[in-house]
């Protein structure tokens, strides 16, 4: 090949660079740009000092805990009540399917 053909060359390819588009993440840019509350809850959870006992207790700081811990104390109360039906039941035969 010529020099000025090499030259023709070269120019058209950097004319013809193709522009970077950004890419579209979706909910991946969500969770890379998700607000920092770190420091927000640390606050909330050190207030008052660690030595509370039973009075202010670590987790039932913050708004959602008392429905959470509710939930939890629902479920284990019905599959506590579940279990002694059940081994009543072993105990006394009662509750069979008869064939």
């Amino acid at each position: 090949m010529s020099l000025a053909a090499t030259r023709v060359i070269a120019s058209r390819t950097l004319v013809r660079k193709a522009t970077v588009q950004q890419q579209k993440r979706g909910f991946i840019d969500y969770l890379t740009n998700y607000p920092d509350k770190v420091a927000e809850m640390r606050k909330i959870q050190c207030a008052g000092g660690t030595m509370q006992g039973e009075a202010n207790p670590t987790w039932l700081k913050q708004p959602q805990d008392k429905a959470v811990a509710a939930v939890g104390l629902a479920l284990f109360t019905l599959g506590m009540g579940r279990a002694v039906v059940g081994l009543y039941r072993l105990a006394t035969g009662k509750g069979k399917i008869e064939d």
